[in-house]
């Protein structure tokens, strides 16, 4: 085999599997895509050696259709930190405040750095939610301000009237990107009416993606709308060429096949609420989360040393808190086999003990996908 062979084997060797059950870091949708999103990809290909459009004009106007806005209160990313991005590069300049809370998704505190602008973190509350009196104490001289709903990592929702007063108290020259990467998730009487909300605050960029409920991670595709006017700024930060031909093709195809879109998100929510169910039943507490993932604080169990020698995919944080995301049912009876193997040691260690206080790194798990259906 030759060496130019032999890259390409490789190449191939390693690109991720679309149906993983122990690859839970990323939030990604547990299934490939759907069948109409493949055929309509795959008819794309034939046109690989065209450009595709200068600016995305297409796609932005089969979003703002969607959600029935002008199209040109819509932009459009490399999935929502792409979004994000621009936000940062067309309203701040370096030096300037964002505030955000603590943890966060992780990508706000790099694309902070990468736009040289000063990060001030808020605490979550007790409850893993926003403390939104305190980042809008915080937010009187920032440039930009960020509210996750749900939150990046917890889950959590603030109330609709309790986001209102918040945007009420922001300065309107203040830039708040309301992130709603995973608004697919929320039950319809739990969702804030966007469009609505942007035609009152000029200063609101809502931000989505393709990549979490559409599972379209692997083609980078996101958008943000806002009022017309700071739409127009935030269009100038558009790069050209930068949106590929399938992005278009993929997005047209996933609103045409909402309903099986639906289902699915109906089959991970399920899951949710059963991972969340059986995590419980063992005793641990969860954040009352309305995404894909569920959260477990830190003060539970050494989760890095629970998780670390099982390989289960999970992301770990700095106050000791992990984020699980939801995968199949074999996923999760990974994770509760894992956890409660976990258990059993440290109680076999420290039969008088309540709760984990001792590195549960040896524990007897074998493979954690034993038993899973």
């Amino acid at each position: 085999m030759t060496a130019s062979a032999e890259t390409l084997t490789e190449a191939v060797a390693a690109l991720p599997q679309a149906v993983d059950p122990l690859a839970l870091s990323l939030n990604e949708c547990p299934f490939p895509p759907l069948p109409a999103v493949h055929a309509a990809l795959s008819a794309s290909l034939d046109s690989l050696n065209r450009y595709p459009e200068f600016l995305p004009h297409r796609l932005r106007s089969v979003i703002a259709d969607r959600l029935g806005v002008d199209p040109e209160q819509v932009v459009i990313g490399e999935g929502a930190t792409g979004v994000i991005m621009q936000v940062l590069r067309a309203v701040t300049m370096p030096g300037d405040a964002i505030v955000m809370s603590s943890p966060t998704f992780d990508g706000y505190p790099i694309l902070a750095r990468m736009a040289r602008l000063r990060p001030v973190t808020v605490p979550l509350d007790a409850h893993g939610r926003h403390d939104l009196d305190a980042m809008a104490d915080a937010a009187t001289d920032a440039r930009v301000v960020v509210v996750c709903r749900p939150h990046n990592p917890t889950g959590t929702i603030d109330g609709i009237a309790d986001i209102e007063r918040f945007l009420m108290r922001i300065p309107s020259d203040t830039v708040v990107v309301l992130d709603e990467a995973y608004v697919e998730f929320l039950a319809a009487r739990q969702r804030i009416d966007a469009t609505e909300l942007v035609d009152r605050f000029g200063n609101v960029v809502v931000v989505r993606t393709f990549s979490k409920a559409y599972g379209l991670a692997g083609l980078r595709v996101g958008y943000g709308f806002c009022a017309a006017e700071l739409g127009r700024t935030l269009w100038t930060m558009q790069l050209p060429f930068g949106v590929p031909q399938a992005a278009l093709v993929a997005v047209a195809a996933s609103y045409a096949a909402e309903d099986q879109l639906r289902q699915r998100i109906r089959i991970i929510s399920a899951e949710r609420a059963a991972l969340q169910m059986r995590l419980r039943a063992m005793g641990l507490r969860t954040t009352d989360t309305h995404a894909n993932f569920v959260y477990l604080p830190g003060a539970e169990m050494p989760w890095p040393e629970v998780f670390g020698g099982a390989g289960l995919l999970v992301r770990h944080y700095g106050d000791g808190g992990v984020r699980i995301t939801v995968g199949s049912r074999a996923s999760t009876w990974a994770v509760v086999r894992t956890v409660g193997a976990a258990m059993r040691y440290e109680e076999a260690c420290h039969p008088n003990r309540t709760g984990a206080t001792r590195s549960p790194s040896r524990a007897p798990t074998g493979s954690v996908l034993a038993g899973a259906t």
